[in-house]
C-alpha cells in the first residue's frame, strides 16, 4: 500500500462526521448591563451557528436572587412564580418555532428566529388599533360605519376609564362585565349587539393583522348572537301606502317627505343615501341604474311612472343631483354625510307626523318604504326567489343580489304589482 493511500484510509477513521450545532435558547440573568437600581435584566439567549442574539424579557432582577449555576430565580426572590411562568412562556414560544421550523426543513439563523417569534405579534393597544380602523374607513368615505367604531370606542372608554389594554387582556369576564355595564345604561338589545358586533370585528382584525393571537380569541365561547333581537315590524300594507303617497300638502317640505317616500317606493325600496347621490348619469333608457353605497352591488331597476314624474318635478338646472338634497356645495365625503343625516332627520319627522295624521300603525320613516316594497310584491304573490319577505339588515344583501341577477324582464313584471 503507498504511503498516499495509507494517509487517506487513516483519515477515514480519524474524521468524525460534522454535526450540525442545535439550537440553544437560554434564560440569563445579563451581569454585563447594570441598571440604576443595580439589578441585571433578564434576558433569552438564543445560539445558532456560532451567532447569538438577545432579548430583553422586560423585567430586571437583583443578582442576589439569581442562581447563576441553574439559571433560574433564587426561592427567597420575591414574585419568583411570576417571574418562572414568564421564563416558561418565553421559552416555550422559542421551542415551538424551531420544531415548527425544523419540521418543514426551513433553515434559519439566530436573527430569523428572533424575528420569527417576535414579529408574530405586533403589540398594539386597543386604542391604536381603533383609532387606525377609523381611520382607515374615513379614508374609503364609509363614514357611517366609522362612526359605529367611534360610538364603540367612545362607550367603552365610559366603561374602562381608558382603552391603554391588550386584545389579550379582553376575556369573557372583560366582556360579560361591559354587558352588564350596557345594561346598566338603558340601552336597547338591538343597540347593545351592535356594540358587541363591532367590537368582535375589531378583535378579528386585531388577529388577522397578527395583534393578538388567536389563542385569546374570547368570541368562542361568548356568543354575540345571543344580543341579536328580531327587527320589529317595519311594512304596512298597501291601503296604507296609498294613502301616504296621495296625500297632498301646500307645505314644500312636508311633501317633499311624502314624494321622497313615494319615489322610494316605486324604485325597488331605494334607501335615502342612494336617492340623495342620484344624478341624471343614473338613468338608462327607461332604467335607473345606481351602485347602491352599503353593498356597492349594481341595482337596475325600470323607471315607474310615478317616479319619472318626481325626477322630472324636482329637476333642477343649476343643481346636478335629482333630488334637491345634495347640491354643488357639498364636495367632500363628509359634507354629504352630514348634509344626508340633517335631511333625513327632517323628512323623518315629518313623514312621522303624517303617519299619525293617517292612524298608520307604525312610526312612518323613509325605511318603511323600503320594507313595504318587498312585502307588498310577497303579498301579490311574486316569487320570493325575485324579492325576499323582509328586508332586514340580515337579508337586506341577500335581497339585492336576486334583484340584481334575474333578467330585466321578471323584475319588469314584478314591479307592475306595486299599484
Amino acid at each position: 500500500m503507498s504511503c498516499s493511500l495509507l494517509f487517506l484510509t487513516d483519515l477515514a477513521y480519524k474524521v468524525k462526521p460534522r454535526v450540525k450545532p442545535k439550537t440553544m435558547v437560554n434564560i440569563l440573568c445579563y451581569k454585563s448591563k447594570t441598571l440604576a437600581n443595580g439589578e441585571h435584566p433578564l434576558v433569552i439567549r438564543i445560539c445558532k451557528d456560532g451567532k447569538k442574539k438577545y432579548q430583553s424579557l422586560g423585567i430586571s432582577i437583583n443578582p442576589k436572587y439569581w442562581d447563576f449555576d441553574k439559571n433560574q430565580p433564587k426561592r427567597n426572590c420575591p414574585n419568583k412564580e411570576q417571574i418562572l411562568q414568564l421564563i416558561t412562556e418565553r421559552s416555550k414560544e422559542y421551542t415551538e418555532q424551531i420544531i415548527e421550523l425544523k419540521t418543514i426543513k426551513r433553515d434559519f439563523t439566530a436573527k430569523s428566529l428572533f424575528e420569527k417569534v417576535n414579529g408574530a405579534t405586533k403589540l398594539k393597544t386597543v386604542q391604536s388599533l381603533f383609532d387606525i380602523q377609523i381611520q382607515r374607513l374615513i379614508s374609503a368615505n364609509r363614514l357611517k360605519y366609522a362612526l359605529t367604531y367611534k360610538d364603540l370606542m367612545n362607550s367603552l372608554i365610559k366603561f374602562n376609564q381608558h382603552l391603554d389594554i391588550y386584545f389579550s387582556d379582553i376575556d369573557i369576564t372583560w366582556l360579560k362585565k361591559y354587558e352588564t355595564w350596557l345594561r346598566g345604561c338603558n340601552l336597547k338589545e338591538n343597540t347593545i349587539g351592535i356594540r358587541f358586533r363591532t367590537l368582535r370585528a375589531l378583535y378579528n382584525l386585531a388577529i388577522e393583522e397578527n395583534v393578538v393571537k388567536s389563542e385569546y380569541y374570547p368570541f368562542d365561547n361568548y356568543k354575540v348572537s345571543k344580543l341579536k333581537q328580531k327587527t320589529a315590524k317595519r311594512s304596512i300594507v298597501k291601503d296604507d301606502i296609498m294613502a301616504i303617497i296621495n296625500y297632498q300638502s301646500f307645505d314644500k317640505e312636508i311633501q317633499f317627505a311624502v314624494d321622497l317616500f313615494t319615489f322610494s317606493y316605486f324604485m325597488g325600496g331605494i334607501n335615502f343615501v342612494d336617492i340623495s347621490r342620484l344624478t341624471s348619469k343614473n338613468i338608462e333608457d327607461g332604467y335607473l341604474c345606481y351602485i347602491r353605497k352599503k353593498t356597492k352591488r349594481l341595482i337596475k331597476l325600470p323607471l315607474q311612472e310615478r317616479a319619472i314624474e318626481l325626477i322630472h318635478k324636482y329637476t333642477n338646472p343649476q343643481n346636478p343631483y335629482l333630488f334637491p338634497i345634495l347640491n354643488n356645495y357639498h364636495k367632500t365625503e363628509q359634507q354629504k354625510a352630514n348634509r344626508v343625516h340633517k335631511i333625513i332627520g327632517k323628512v323623518n319627522k315629518r313623514l312621522k307626523d303624517i303617519g299619525k295624521e293617517l292612524n298608520i300603525p307604525i312610526d312612518l320613516t323613509t325605511y318603511v318604504a323600503r320594507h313595504s316594497f318587498a312585502t307588498v310584491l310577497k303579498r301579490s304573490g311574486v316569487n320570493t326567489s325575485i324579492i325576499s319577505e323582509s328586508l332586514g339588515h340580515s337579508s337586506e344583501k341577500v335581497t339585492q343580489i336576486y334583484l340584481d341577477s334575474f333578467e330585466n324582464s321578471q323584475i319588469d313584471e314584478a314591479m307592475k304589482n306595486l299599484l
